[in-house]
């Protein structure tokens, strides 16, 4: 009985450092134990501590703007902001700009430090509070990416086949549901 005691509780403590060491986006709920990453509130964790007032000034922008079109925030995201292609792989990324994990965080590439691509990835942020972390792989993708893409002021007139569709298909829904009932409307979906 006491080495069934000790092996469960070995597995307990071994099992969420296998997690962070196998899941890599799992990361962004220790971003400090990335290699290079400094948390410098309870916000904004960056490779390149000089940039902090630089990666300040786009969070606190593109939080503003998120909030103002899809409603507060129950919790502020925790985003990692990378300067190298290097940190943001990681956690488990590479061909992206940004990536929402859940509603654990955000991680940053170098060239995704632009205020839409970080309110795209916020919104993501507030969908996952809003219709859970699990029912978003559930709903249609015009809902989810295209509500990313439209409300996050994306400068790009055309984006690639699916994203524009989406978002086009977005925007029809959302002039004939309005803002007011956004997310009683996305529940329904």
């Amino acid at each position: 009985m006491k080495k069934v005691l000790v092996v469960a509780v070995m597995a307990t403590l071994l099992a969420p450092i296998a997690a962070w060491a196998i899941y890599r986006p799992m990361r962004v709920l220790a971003p400090e134990w990335v290699d290079g990453i400094v948390c410098v509130d309870g916000e904004i964790c960056l490779e390149d501590v000089t940039r902090y007032r630089e990666a300040k000034t786009l969070y606190d922008a593109a939080l503003g703007d998120v909030a103002s079109v899809v409603g507060a925030f129950r919790k502020p995201p925790r985003v990692v902001f990378c300067a190298t292609e290097g940190c943001y792989r990681s956690f488990g990324f590479a061909a992206s700009s940004a990536t929402d994990v859940g509603t654990s965080g955000i991680v940053v590439s170098p060239r995704g430090w632009t205020i839409p691509y970080l309110r795209h990835e916020m919104i993501h942020h507030r969908q996952g509070e809003e219709l859970g972390v699990f029912a978003l792989l559930f709903k249609p993708e015009w809902l989810i990416e295209g509500m990313a893409y439209a409300l996050s002021d994306d400068p790009r007139q055309r984006l690639s086949g699916r994203w524009q569709r989406a978002r086009e298909k977005f925007r029809r829904w959302w002039r004939e549901i309005g803002r007011r009932n956004l997310w009683e409307e996305a529940r329904k979906i």
